[in-house]
């Protein structure tokens, strides 16, 4: 059997009031443990995809498979990091990353202790009793990631979520969200308006180009891992950059 944390088989999405599908037969496969980012023009699909995969719409057709099964109730099954962290300002950084463990039902003392012992991995020791407005966007983004981990999902989505940091911290957020993926091993699909931001994290990297969506095209990555940020200097890496934002160009209506 093939090894895919996510397939898509003729998948359609349409709404009911629009004449034109915005997804039309789509077939793709993500293999388990791999890192996809997906880019393309605002309102070319993206989140459409996201929608589907977390169960928040429902193909019109087709088939959505989560580990070879098709499940039709997929909320819950895949964990969400939007690009807002959504952090509850009235509850404490600990709180609000057990949140998810609350929510399944874990009595709070043992969800406490299964934060509390992840704090310190994801930059957080010493700010538990903090509330979000007291930490900066990377810090609270590191928040949101713990709590998205803390969900038990093999197949996490992040929906930009670095889109709103300054250039330092999302560089830097980057390279500890490569560090923690590795380290844990999860299925992860990663929308980005950022070329350079998918080059560095992927294993691949989707397009959406068309619209109604009936492929996406697709592109392998040749850096191996570990990698550095320096790597994207490669001449390779830089006629790669160029080609994928000639893509996106020709996509764009001004």
């Amino acid at each position: 059997m093939n090894d895919h944390a996510l397939q898509f088989k003729n998948v359609t999405f349409q709404y009911n009031n629009e004449p034109i599908p915005i997804i039309k037969n789509l077939d793709l496969q993500i293999n388990k443990g791999e890192f996809v980012s997906v880019i393309g023009p605002s309102g070319s699909g993206k989140s459409t995809l996201f929608k589907l995969v977390t169960g928040l719409e429902q193909q019109t057709s087709g088939s959505i498979l989560l580990q070879n099964k098709s499940v039709s109730n997929r909320l819950g099954q895949v964990g969400y990091m939007p690009q807002q962290d959504l952090l509850l300002p009235w509850r404490t950084i600990v709180e609000n990353a057990l949140l998810p463990l609350e929510i399944k039902g874990m009595k709070k003392r043992e969800a406490y202790t299964q934060v509390v012992n992840l704090l310190e991995e994801f930059g957080l020791a010493g700010v538990e009793d903090k509330f979000p407005s007291e930490l900066s966007g990377g810090m609270r983004q590191r928040v949101s990631f713990l709590r998205s981990i803390l969900s038990g999902a093999q197949i996490l989505l992040l929906d930009e979520p670095f889109s709103a940091l300054d250039a330092i911290t999302r560089l830097s957020l980057q390279e500890w969200l490569v560090t923690q993926w590795q380290k844990r091993k999860n299925t992860i699909l990663f929308i980005t308006h950022d070329v350079n931001e998918a080059l560095f994290l992927s294993d691949r990297i989707f397009i959406f180009t068309e619209k109604p969506v009936t492929e996406l095209k697709e592109v392998n990555v040749p850096l191996g891992r570990p990698r550095s940020l320096k790597d994207l200097n490669h001449p390779k890496m830089i006629e790669l950059k160029e080609m994928l934002l000639d893509e996106l160009r020709a996509k764009v209506n001004l």
